[in-house]
């Protein structure tokens, strides 16, 4: 499970617009038809960026750097709640566990 946005945080802004609590699973904003956000979010906000690793034991200094995200995207997409990929068939090798804390080192 991902920890909710850090305080201050591009996922903690879109978090308390509250789009989630009409129902919305995902919002998306457009930059270049929303100058007054796009003046609030050219500022350096923490960013988290997720990838096929997710450690939450060290997620502020592993997941977090700085955006002004205005001035690198033509617009947001946030999504609220997701779950993980899964296979469409799967084998006596597919397990339903968490992988272990080694994964994909082996060490």
């Amino acid at each position: 499970m991902v920890r909710p946005g850090l305080p201050g945080s591009v996922e903690a802004l879109f978090h308390d617009a509250g789009f989630h609590e009409t129902g919305q699973v995902a919002s998306m904003l457009r930059f270049d038809v929303a100058p007054d956000s796009a003046r609030a979010l050219r500022s350096a906000l923490l960013h988290r960026a997720i990838g096929v690793v997710y450690r939450p034991r060290t997620e502020r200094q592993s997941h977090y750097l700085r955006a002004r995200v205005a001035d690198q995207y033509d617009a947001v997409i946030h999504v609220e709640s997701t779950t993980a990929v899964e296979p469409l068939e799967t084998n006596a090798l597919w397990e339903q566990a968490e992988a272990p804390e080694t994964f994909p080192y082996a060490v």
